[in-house]
């Protein structure tokens, strides 16, 4: 669970029972990085789990760790507030504890409640008057310190059925509190640890174990030995298949050869009018060949610069398949030109596409025309874009609200463009 010297240190913390309780928290954060504290913490909430662990003085030390570790967040960001809230309402508790609990819970929300830190653990258990305190119900606490409540608390099925790993002193009469200065042996009984060797046994054990106990294993069924003599059932499964036809093993192929051919010709170079027009009718005749004409997401950009047209009709054939949002990424993110946004322009008159495509596009396209650093190709590109624009917003193809900030302030930082300008006036006779 934890390191060695980790560990040390820590149980010198909880064993400063006559140093105040704000000078311990100054010590642990000093000591240990913040890093390390769930994990201390986790510790710390295992030994709380069982009263007999540790002594009356060390549980109130271990209650304040488990809480001002996390004090500079609220407190129903704390991941022990739960622990502390069933624990200061277990009535099988000492009143001393719950009532300290209670008053570090205060203390957590109000910069005007750090007295309970000022003091020191044993003046806390000799100085608690216990008619002085009153102890409100769980349900009040939770609400109060915890975002939500929970009605009813996970319980683990095999945590339940933990064989716990610390026991019971044999030599410790039944019903006396090991941890009171007030118990004492029977005469001729074996002395009890002292505080060295006990902390050295507690540290051991979060060393190398927990206290969390011994769990169930899971079990898993054995397989059957023996189906017939000689042989293992696992070992001879049943292979008894039917053959299925391909009724497709003959069909003819060659329309889908003639479009892949096209396409990997429309990578390279602008395809003839006659070629383009052959792309369209076979996909028109059999639009299931688009996903066989051999373009992936990858390739796209080559497509839309050599051939824009057929760019577009690809695309449509396949809005609907599983890898549309994976070509919708490609085209956004490759750079402008003048046929990605013709691209765009005619997807958004032909299908629907995702709102969030387009408002990305645009923002790429606005981007790029402010990173260009040719004069002349940055006032090309910003022409080219204003009348993107303009089409998208008169065919109420993007609602101008959404993007009015950013475009507005594109065509005042390029005010000097009269595509610009134009572009601007219609942002203001929509606006009013």
């Amino acid at each position: 669970m934890i390191k060695v010297e980790e560990s040390s240190v820590l149980f010198s913390l909880l064993n400063a029972e006559n140093q105040a309780l704000d000078e311990i928290m100054t010590d642990f954060n000093s000591k240990f990085p913040r890093i390390r504290h769930f994990r201390l913490c986790t510790s710390l909430l295992m030994l709380l789990e069982d009263k007999s662990v540790l002594k009356s003085t060390q549980r109130l030390v271990a209650f304040t760790i488990l809480l001002q570790a996390y004090s500079s967040q609220q407190s129903s960001m704390n991941p022990f507030i739960s622990f502390l809230i069933n624990a200061a309402c277990n009535e099988e508790a000492e009143k001393y504890e719950r009532a300290f609990i209670l008053q570090l819970l205060a203390s957590a929300n109000s910069s005007n409640s750090k007295e309970v830190l000022k003091q020191t653990a044993t003046d806390f258990v000799k100085g608690f008057d216990p008619s002085s305190q009153a102890f409100p119900q769980q349900e009040q606490l939770q609400q109060q310190y915890c975002d939500r409540v929970h009605p009813e608390p996970y319980n683990c099925l095999l945590r339940n059925a933990t064989v716990k790993n610390v026991v019971p002193d044999p030599d410790v009469p039944s019903g006396c509190d090991i941890n009171s200065p007030e118990f004492d042996l029977e005469p001729g009984a074996k002395p009890k640890l002292g505080s060295g060797d006990r902390d050295e046994a507690l540290t051991g054990l979060l060393q190398n174990l927990s206290l969390e106990g011994f769990g169930p294993r899971w079990i898993r069924p054995l397989p059957p030995r023996l189906l017939i003599q000689d042989e293992l059932v696992w070992l001879n499964p049943d292979n008894n298949h039917e053959l299925q036809w391909d009724y497709g093993m003959c069909a003819d192929t060659s329309r889908g050869a003639a479009v892949r051919d096209l396409i990997a010709k429309a990578l390279k170079g602008p395809l003839a009018p006659t070629q383009q027009e052959q792309v369209f009718v076979e996909l028109a005749n059999d639009p299931k060949l688009v996903y066989h004409c051999g373009l992936t997401p990858r390739k796209l950009p080559d497509l839309v610069e050599n051939n824009p047209l057929i760019a577009v009709e690809v695309l449509i054939k396949l809005i609907n398949s599983a890898e549309i949002e994976e070509y919708f990424r490609v085209l956004v993110s490759m750079d402008m030109s003048l046929h990605s946004m013709e691209v765009v322009n005619r997807l958004t008159t032909a299908v629907e596409l995702p709102t969030e495509f387009v408002h990305m596009y645009i923002t790429n396209c606005i981007s790029s025309c402010q990173n260009i650093k040719d004069r002349y190709m940055q006032n090309r590109l910003v022409r080219l874009v204003c009348v993107f624009l303009q089409s998208l917003i008169r065919n109420k193809i993007i609602n101008v609200q959404d993007l009015f900030i950013e475009v507005q302030a594109f065509c005042i930082e390029f005010s000097r463009i009269r595509e610009a300008a134009g572009l601007f006036r219609l942002l203001k006779t929509l606006e009013s």
